[in-house]
């Protein structure tokens, strides 16, 4: 019987070690350089992302406040506070809005008040400004979801705006006359 043991013959000057050759080495760096080339300018932005964060809470609680007045038939206002850079979320009675013992309830929010304090660092340093609501500071609704003129009344509102700003972009969110459409303009 014959065996058949065959042996396997190497080229001269091959390794047995495992590494990598250079050109793969190249490769690698190569492809890591791009993907840190896409990503570094993206980690740029994170601080529009955060004012962006910001209008989408404003436009979130606006609309909130309003769904709100309708689902109780209540009076319902939204308080931009410029100088200490927050809002909160209230209830309307009678003739006056008063966001410190009327503020909703919210579990979360500072004293349990529906407060949002856009001085968070959630919120990348973004700035309330040129609020304008019926010569106040306050988008109120009536039962129906309607944007109103003052607490007692049942006149329309003309609407209005509040801007957002941060050190990279600039935001003014609307809101509509007769509707209360909430929309979102980005300013250069």
């Amino acid at each position: 019987m014959r065996s058949t043991h065959t042996t396997s013959r190497r080229p001269l000057g091959s390794r047995d070690s495992g590494g990598y050759t250079l050109v793969e080495l190249i490769i690698v760096i190569g492809i890591l350089g791009a993907s840190a080339a896409m990503v570094i300018p993206s980690m740029g932005s994170i601080g529009v992302l955060r004012i962006q964060s910001a209008v989408r809470s404003v436009v979130a609680d606006i609309t909130f406040a309003q769904m709100d007045a309708l689902a109780y038939q209540e009076h319902r206002a939204v308080v931009f506070d410029e100088d200490a850079n927050m809002y909160t979320l209230t209830n309307v009675f009678g003739s006056t809005i008063d966001p410190d013992t009327d503020a909703l309830f919210d579990p979360k929010g500072p004293d349990q008040r529906y407060r949002v304090m856009l001085d968070d660092d959630q919120f990348g340093g973004s700035i309330l400004s040129n609020i304008t609501f019926n010569g106040g500071s306050a988008i109120i609704f009536d039962e129906m979801g309607a944007p109103i003129a003052s607490p007692s009344s049942t006149a329309l509102s003309d609407g209005g705006s509040v801007q957002i700003q941060g050190p990279d972009s600039r935001f003014r969110i609307d809101i509509a006359a007769f509707t209360g459409r909430v929309t979102v303009v980005q300013l250069n």
